[in-house]
């Protein structure tokens, strides 16, 4: 951080105290029980995101007022986004996602327009939500046909962030839509995205023809 700019900024005394209990050691856990106790607050949130600190701005996303969170807003929150690492930048668009831009009808129209956006995160959004739609068991729109086409026809010219959440969403398609199964598996297999990844005991592999097979069987075994 550029400490020069940093001493610049005046920042409220009750910024400074939350800022105070962030530390290496803040856990994700800490910060939603700080943003328990802050509810929603926009203009200390925008305080925290000034920090241009990781998880300063995992907290900042928590205590936002998501009926400010306008096209213009989210397109500033994805530029600052820019100065983080691939990793941490994923993390903030889609605890962003998760924790505002899912819980009113306007962000999620927002999320919808995205699949063309001119920013990569925006289109991984709009990727991973259709993904979210399908694991979290809700009723998804009536447009698998439409995701496939867009699938099979740009999945191997995306930017790898959004690359892996269009293979996600083919994978719970895969997964809950048994008419369409072969297609998704027949994707992955043509793509041979992720074939080779080496994955942690436990975990479900995000190569198409088995992440499918892994979750379809889960859920018959449930049963």
């Amino acid at each position: 951080m550029n400490e020069n700019k940093d001493t610049e900024i005046k920042r409220s005394s009750k910024a400074e105290n939350i800022l105070a209990q962030i530390n290496s050691k803040t856990k994700l856990g800490d910060l939603r029980k700080i943003a328990k106790e802050i509810k929603k607050d926009h203009k200390l949130a925008m305080e925290l995101w000034s920090t241009e600190e990781f998880l300063q701005r995992l907290l900042a996303i928590l205590i936002m007022d998501k009926k400010l969170l306008s096209q213009d807003v989210l397109n500033k929150l994805d530029k600052d986004m820019q100065r983080h690492t691939f990793d941490e930048r994923n993390n903030l668009m889609d605890w962003l996602m998760a924790n505002q831009l899912t819980k009113d009808k306007k962000t999620i129209f927002l999320m919808e327009s995205w699949q063309k956006s001119p920013s990569a995160l925006q289109r991984r959004t709009f990727w991973y939500y259709q993904a979210r739609l399908r694991w979290t068991g809700q009723t998804p729109p009536d447009n698998t046909a439409d995701l496939l086409s867009a699938l099979e026809a740009n999945i191997t010219q995306e930017k790898p962030e959004v690359q892996w959440a269009m293979n996600f969403t083919a994978g719970w398609i895969g997964v809950y839509d048994e008419k369409n199964r072969a297609r998704c598996i027949k994707l992955g297999e043509k793509t041979g995205l992720y074939k080779d990844d080496i994955v942690a005991k436990g975990c479900t592999p995000s190569y198409l023809p088995e992440f499918i097979t892994v979750e379809v069987n889960k859920r018959h075994n449930n049963k």
